[in-house]
């Protein structure tokens, strides 16, 4: 059976702030105030425990108080029309030498972001479904089996790009500790968030990036490959300010989803 883990039901007013943040005014309209979030995982690679990384991530995007972050350990989870009851899916599996989610899964991903709901892609969910040609578009960019994975796990530092954007705005480049993908291939318009310069061959690799899918948003980051990759302070920010984003909630500071929390 399917096991959901409610981690954290937490609402608050955010009101004015949507405007000022850059929230376009068909989500503003709305006056959104908080989000249910569903992280889909379960399966993925060897080297990704998912068993530790899970955890540390719903913890992660929980610290904003208008996110109520469950987590699913079933990817066929996709098949059910009961994905409609969230407004945010978490991208946090990849079926390794295992049958991916097949068409009913498929479409209500498609549909779910097409109708105006958000996805949030991190590190090898870029592989989620590698026979899915239209999953291209969806996902942006996606893994290539037959490009250099990454360079290896080390440290790096990830240069925020775009510093007008919601989601990054304020923030400033970073160190992290993590695998640098350079596997990723796509050509769909996306925009470029954050890059980071491999060590190997000199070239920057999209880390982050955002773009729209029919009335929807789409957030995908190639970070997050450990527990301890996650919970780097400042990927933690950028993980939880694409996710709100991608849920129509202004992309707002730690600090200030901090006093929403106790002012609530």
């Amino acid at each position: 059976m399917c096991h959901i883990r409610k981690i954290i039901n937490a609402f608050v007013v955010v009101g004015f702030v949507l405007t000022i943040l850059g929230v376009p005014q068909s989500l503003a309209a709305g006056n959104k105030q908080n989000a249910r979030v569903l992280i889909v995982t379960g399966i993925d690679h060897p080297a990704h425990n998912w068993r530790q990384t899970a955890p540390v991530l719903a913890e992660v995007l929980g610290k904003d108080p208008r996110l109520q972050v469950w987590t699913i350990e079933d990817p066929y989870f996709l098949d059910s029309s009961a994905i409609q009851r969230y407004d945010v899916i978490v991208l946090h599996f990849m079926p390794w030498e295992q049958t991916p989610p097949a068409d009913a899964a498929r479409n209500n991903l498609r549909e779910f972001v097409r109708g105006g709901k958000g996805l949030f892609i991190l590190h090898f969910g870029c592989g989620a479904f590698q026979d899915w040609p239209e999953f291209r578009n969806l996902a942006g960019r996606v893994w290539d089996p037959k490009a250099r994975a990454h360079d290896p796990q080390g440290p790096f530092r990830v240069d925020i790009t775009d510093t007008d954007h919601p989601i990054t705005r304020g923030m400033k480049s970073f160190q992290t500790e993590d695998e640098l993908y350079t596997c990723l291939t796509g050509d769909r318009p996306i925009k470029l968030l954050a890059t980071a310069k491999s060590k190997v061959d000199g070239k920057d690799y999209p880390m982050a990036f955002v773009f729209e899918y029919g009335k929807g948003r789409v957030f995908h980051s190639a970070l997050g490959h450990d527990a301890k990759a996650i919970s780097n302070p400042n990927v933690a920010e950028l993980f939880r300010r694409g996710c709100a984003w991608t849920a129509g909630l202004a992309a707002v500071a730690e600090t200030q989803t901090q006093k929403m929390a106790t002012n609530k």
